[in-house]
């Protein structure tokens, strides 16, 4: 299996920030001009993936998710089944899952 080459996210950068509160990850800061450049460049059906990532160094890095499952993209997976109401005693449907 041939490993792909990184595709760094230009005009994306994330930090996090340790005197942070627990609830606060980080900071994702955009350079308007090249993020937008990347987004074009890089969308799918409207949409663009990017994972943050901690280098050896312990920097972090936006880059771009190139993975897609096989057989199709998970956005056009069939949603899964609905449950089917139950009837009670009385004959009534009840749409409750107890």
């Amino acid at each position: 299996m041939q490993k792909e080459d990184k595709i760094f996210a230009d005009g994306f950068s994330f930090k996090r920030n340790e005197n942070a509160p627990d609830f606060v990850v980080g900071r994702l800061s955009m350079k308007v001009d090249e993020a937008i450049a990347f987004i074009k460049q890089h969308e799918k059906r409207g949409w663009i993936k990017l994972n943050v990532k901690t280098a050896r160094s312990g920097n972090h890095y936006v880059e771009l998710d190139t993975y897609e499952p096989k057989g199709g993209s998970d956005a056009e997976q069939a949603p899964a089944p609905k449950a089917k109401a139950k009837k009670s005693h009385h004959g009534e449907t009840n749409d409750l899952p107890f």
